[in-house]
């Protein structure tokens, strides 16, 4: 292993990122794979990198907790961003993350997700409408982001004159989610979820008044609970449907910015697929494995194990490396090509496990409905300018990518 590798092995921390690193972070992830991929950072913590490690951990839930209160305290101190981190889905432990996911997993099956499609359909073909009007547009704000908005707004029946701030509450808590953050990430967070509470507050109220459909409307559904009487409380409603935005926002709008500008770095590819466009559903695939929406994951060993020949105690602090797993070559045949008909493709940007998310059905149904349908109207788009990218390690993804729709 030469030097170069050994050396960002070796100065790798998390808390002390460089440009470079944010740019393109897979080199880093390679050296640690190959030359430290139990890495104990400065601050304690350890980090994965490789995939047989992450799904041990992932699938140990008795030893690998979810749990985040005892991690998130010293960072956000007694705040309604501790509040929210500790009590959505993602961040907890069974029995409490099974009884929200049970009622979550409910309103998002098969059935209900398929009968999102001729909307979606519709969506996307009026954002395509006005992006043709003008020859240079913006993928990110114009087309990637303006699709989840609306399909979560639509799972939980926000009025569309209501939708506007969702998108930048949701940016704002999931910024406080980065490894470092200073007071103006914190405040930013905790305001936002403080309005998201506060006009949770009142659609609950008017859901109440006037239930919608528990077939098509998640907050119905999420008030009515089941029928055996499992209810969410009150905190526990309003903070899950914070998460619902949260989690399948950023994600969705990256796997779709992330996949498009990927197809321009390799033409012969977006060809193919342009070509086969029954490939789509691999395709979305490989670009969630080759540029995963969601990089890192964090556990906590609740009791004492080894990984790696590594002896680590209760209380030891974990982050789950899914950006570097999703290029383990014990995993992947030639890990950093991107090849739209790979198959198979177990990649790890869902997880795996208890934790898998739940909205991955729904999440792969909009990839591939608004890639397929983008490039069938303009196959020969191209970046138009340098794509600003979103400076996040936890969330990869653009701020702006700057195009055109004739090369």
């Amino acid at each position: 292993m030469n030097g170069h590798a050994r050396e960002l092995a070796d100065g790798f921390d998390l808390e002390k990122l460089t440009p470079e690193f944010y740019a393109d972070p897979y080199p880093t992830y390679r050296a640690l794979r190959e030359n430290a991929p139990v890495k104990r950072l400065p601050n304690g913590c350890y980090f994965l990198t490789r995939y047989d490690d992450l799904v041990a951990a992932y699938k140990n839930t008795k030893v690998f907790s979810s749990d985040k209160k005892k991690e998130f305290l010293p960072k956000y101190g007694n705040s309604l961003l501790y509040e929210h981190h500790t009590t959505s889905l993602v961040f907890n432990d069974p029995p409490a993350h099974t009884r929200v996911r049970r009622l979550i997993m409910g309103a998002l099956s098969p059935r209900a997700i398929a009968g999102m499609e001729p909307d979606l359909i519709a969506l996307v073909d009026s954002l395509l409408d006005r992006i043709e009007t003008r020859d240079r547009f913006e993928l990110i704000g114009d087309f990637a982001s303006a699709i989840p908005v609306e399909v979560i707004g639509n799972l939980l029946d926000v009025p569309h004159d209501e939708r506007e701030p969702l998108r930048d509450w949701s940016l704002a808590i999931l910024g406080a989610l980065e490894p470092v953050i200073g007071k103006d990430a914190f405040d930013r967070g905790n305001n936002a979820v403080k309005d998201f509470l506060a006009y949770l507050e009142t659609l609950v109220e008017r859901r109440r008044a006037r239930p919608g459909n528990p077939e098509r409307d998640v907050l119905t559904r999420l008030i009515q609970g089941e029928d055996s009487g499992e209810r969410l409380t009150a905190k526990e409603l309003l903070h899950n449907c914070i998460f619902l935005l949260n989690a399948g926002h950023e994600t969705t709008t990256n796997l779709i910015g992330n996949g498009l500008v990927t197809l321009t770095q390799n033409p012969d590819q977006k060809q193919r697929l342009i070509a086969h466009p029954e490939l789509i559903k691999t395709a979305v695939e490989e670009m969630l494995r080759y540029e995963s929406s969601n990089q890192l994951g964090n556990r906590m060993i609740v009791e004492e194990t080894e990984l790696g020949g590594i002896k680590m105690p209760a209380g030891t602090l974990v982050t789950l490396c899914i950006g570097a797993a999703n290029r383990d070559p014990a995993q992947f045949p030639n890990p950093e090509g991107f090849d739209v008909a790979r198959t198979p493709n177990r990649h790890l940007a869902f997880g795996t496990g208890a934790h898998q998310c739940a909205g991955m059905a729904l999440a792969r149904l909009e990839g591939a409905v608004a890639i397929s349908r983008f490039l069938e109207r303009f196959p020969n788009y191209a970046l138009d300018g340098e794509p600003v990218r979103g400076g996040r390690v936890r969330f990869r993804g653009f701020l702006s990518v700057p195009c055109s729709i004739s090369a």
